[in-house]
């Protein structure tokens, strides 16, 4: 079930969008305030995001800007009472996917959230061959070889590193991460994610190579790094 954040100050367009987004088979959270939405979005990691550009506390471009600075590329599609061009310029200038104006038709908007949903399934499917480092990954075969030998992974390790490596140089939050391995909801006090990390890293980081760096109380970020100073 795909997830999407509605982050609408209008109680009345909230409560009519969620109800339609769940009868659409949507696990939908809400947020009614910019704040509060770049924080949802940085913390559940919904799979998109339908974002009012007038909001209390921190406006929608400010929200689009902050995510995009921060590496994250979830779909975002606005929605706004302001149709003149050069408002959808700097909706889409701050790093918005679309744009839609109120009053809009439910199903209309619907039929954006699935095309868009869609173009994510398939940006998300990862390449055949990553290869940097001394790290090969055949995702066709599922098969890992680590300078030149092949090398035994768990699954659930293999899906994180898979997960990690495809979205190389980009911050992977701990709840994306999450969902995207286990396809359970983040919970804080848990530390499996941290124990696959810690045995793919005894695994793959050998001859001076580094590839998952720990953010600290974000996420990990996979880049080839080596000991003298060198990138991949």
């Amino acid at each position: 079930m795909a997830s999407i954040l509605l982050v609408e100050d209008d109680r009345t367009i909230q409560i009519a969008l969620e109800f339609a987004l769940t009868r659409a088979d949507y696990e939908v959270s809400v947020a009614a305030d910019g704040e509060a939405g770049l924080e949802a979005a940085r913390a559940c990691s919904p799979d998109l995001i339908l974002l009012d550009v007038l909001l209390p506390r921190r406006s929608g471009l400010e929200v689009a800007r902050a995510l995009r600075a921060g590496g994250n590329d979830t779909p975002i599609i606005m929605l706004t009472a302001l149709d003149q061009e050069d408002d959808k310029i700097a909706g889409l200038d701050a790093g918005a996917d679309d744009y839609v104006t109120k009053p809009f038709s439910t199903a209309e908007l619907l039929a954006r959230v699935r095309a868009h949903l869609r173009r994510k399934r398939i940006k998300d499917e990862p390449p055949p061959i990553i290869e940097t480092g001394e790290l090969h990954i055949d995702t066709r075969a599922a098969r890992v070889l680590v300078a030149g030998e092949p090398i035994r992974l768990r699954s659930k390790e293999y899906t994180l590193l898979v997960a990690l490596a495809s979205r190389e140089g980009s911050l992977c939050t701990r709840p994306w991460l999450t969902e995207r391995v286990w396809g359970e909801t983040f919970l804080p006090t848990s530390r499996t994610l941290d124990t696959h990390v810690r045995r793919v890293r005894r695994l793959i980081d050998v001859h001076g190579w580094t590839y998952i760096h720990t953010e600290r109380g974000m996420g990990y970020r996979f880049e080839a790094t080596h000991k003298d100073g060198g990138t991949s």
